[in-house]
């Protein structure tokens, strides 16, 4: 099956899908030729990842796509499953969780600026948290910081508490419950709980991603077994840098997407 993000950030997705379906061969494409995904105008991004995603469907004979970036699963989700015939699964940010498990009734939600500014966000906090107060924090920063872990540089601990400022800084109200809504961030969740108070929850999604792709493939003996592998788009990429990080999320083969392979 293929895994998509504009980085690394989906890599905490594959962690949840290897936990659930052991030994189903996964194709990754970290976009990141396009890294952020958020600066892109919506047009631009479902063009871009329909195009990208129908060549390797075809070309690696995949049996369903999880967009394990929370910003292309709001804006390009749709047009996906329009344009493939196989099942796409999208990333949602677990805000009904955190509605759930808030004692004080408090939630944050730490997300791209892309992500926590959309009307989607919005509909998810009226639906399922519509009694908490939601403190939105959009980070410009953080995404690229767990793509500088990916390399080996280990996040700021002050730069992190700076961020999260407006969770636990004085005057902050008492947030007990925290939405990771970007797929990069659970990747670097460890410095996150140091920077903060140990009575928080942080919640990843990849867990609920995984189970939903399990369902929706039903029983996976179906599920074509082989090679793994993982592609960037950015031809610069060096692949040096982040090949023993992949390698701990069962990556051994990187290379360049080249443009055949990206042809449908």
């Amino acid at each position: 099956m293929l895994v998509t993000d504009s980085g690394v950030g989906g890599l905490s997705v594959v962690r949840a899908i290897r936990a659930a379906l052991p030994g189903v061969r996964l194709i990754y494409l970290a976009d990141n030729a396009a890294f952020p995904y958020g600066r892109l105008a919506p047009s631009v991004l479902i063009e871009r990842l329909t195009g990208i995603a129908a060549g390797l469907v075809k070309n690696y004979r995949c049996d369903a796509m999880v967009v394990a970036c929370n910003t292309a699963s709001t804006v390009a989700l749709e047009a996906l499953r329009k344009a493939l015939t196989i099942p796409v699964v999208g990333t949602v940010p677990a805000i009904k969780t955190a509605g759930a498990v808030s004692k004080s009734r408090v939630i944050g939600l730490l997300a791209t600026q892309a992500t926590v500014s959309g009307p989607y966000i919005q509909d998810l906090i009226e639906k399922f948290a519509s009694d908490c107060e939601v403190v939105k924090i959009g980070s410009p920063d953080l995404a690229a910081m767990a793509e500088d872990f990916a390399r080996g540089k280990s996040p700021d601990q002050a730069r992190l508490k700076e961020i999260l400022a407006p969770f636990f800084g004085r005057g902050a109200p008492p947030v007990d419950a925290v939405v990771l809504g970007c797929t990069h961030y659970p990747l670097i969740v460890d410095d996150l709980r140091a920077a903060g108070p140990k009575n928080v929850t942080w919640l990843d999604p990849a867990a609920a991603i995984a189970d939903r792709l399990k369902t929706v493939l039903g029983s996976p003996e179906g599920v074509e077994k082989g090679q793994d592998r993982a592609f960037f788009t950015d031809p610069a990429t060096d692949l040096d840098a982040v090949r023993d990080f992949f390698a701990q999320f069962g990556f051994f083969d990187l290379g360049i997407l080249k443009a055949r392979e990206a042809v449908s």
